[in-house]
């Protein structure tokens, strides 16, 4: 089994590296010290399983695992946390299991056992659905542009425009695709974003005003963007507000 341990503590990185090399039969692909950093390195080193702290920088362990139930093959998912065993309740069903640190070896053992028993499809599908269900707002949204994983910061969004079954989501110059509906991410981003029309919504802060044109269209300016987006009539007032706000 391959593993990779994520900790923001470099002193329980090294516990848990203590630990599984008692196991036995784990061979240790690496570590990374945040969220974000492990969904990169499981993009590319495909471990079975990744041994979570939940409280970290950047990315906590919650929004990790969302990301990492989505790979192919989705790794086994083990909570490592100084949360007691009352606080985590909520989080048993959204992980093979969770370990409630300091971490003791028999109690890893029984979890590496009980990692080895799912498929990658079987460990997607159980955690992937509660993680969706309970966790807050993501930090990031998980991109694959030419077979790669890119991680793309919410706040660091400009506007969301809906292509078919597609969303382009265009930040810093760049443009990527996701399957994800318009309305979905309205609705968990909704603090962040203002819809201006039927297919697109725009970051709050990024708005920076409205042009009315000879034809009475009217466009939204957004910071840093050359291009005008179209506010629709419907939409107009929420936007104007947004504007206001801003």
């Amino acid at each position: 089994m391959k593993a990779l341990i994520v900790d923001d503590e470099p002193p329980a990185r090294a516990r848990l590296v203590s630990l599984l090399q008692e196991c036995g039969d784990v061979e240790l692909l690496g570590e990374a010290g945040d969220g974000r950093t492990a969904v990169e390195i499981a993009a590319r080193l495909a471990p079975d399983l990744v041994l979570l702290d939940i409280s970290m920088p950047l990315m906590n362990g919650l929004e990790a695992a969302r990301h990492l139930a989505t790979l192919d093959p989705a790794p086994a998912v083990i909570f490592c946390t100084a949360f007691d065993e009352h606080a985590l309740a909520a989080f048993d069903a959204n992980a093979i299991d969770y370990l409630v640190k300091p971490i003791r070896l028999e109690r890893l053992q029984g979890a590496l056992a009980r990692a080895q028993r799912y498929s990658g499809g079987a460990v997607a599908k159980l955690q992937l659905e509660q993680l969706d269900a309970q966790s807050a707002s993501r930090t990031h949204l998980c991109v694959r542009v030419r077979g790669n994983l890119v991680l793309v910061p919410v706040t660091e969004i400009d506007y969301l425009m809906a292509e078919d079954k597609y969303v382009v989501v265009h930040y810093r110059g760049n443009a990527v695709l996701i399957e994800e509906p318009l309305k979905a991410l309205e609705t968990e981003f909704g603090g962040r974003f203002v819809r201006i029309h039927r297919n697109c919504l725009v970051a709050k802060a990024r708005l920076v005003g409205l042009v009315r044109t000879t034809d009475e269209h009217v466009f939204a300016k957004i910071a840093g963007c050359e291009v005008q987006l179209e506010v629709s009539r419907r939409n107009l007032p929420v936007v104007r507000r947004a504007v206001k706000g801003a």
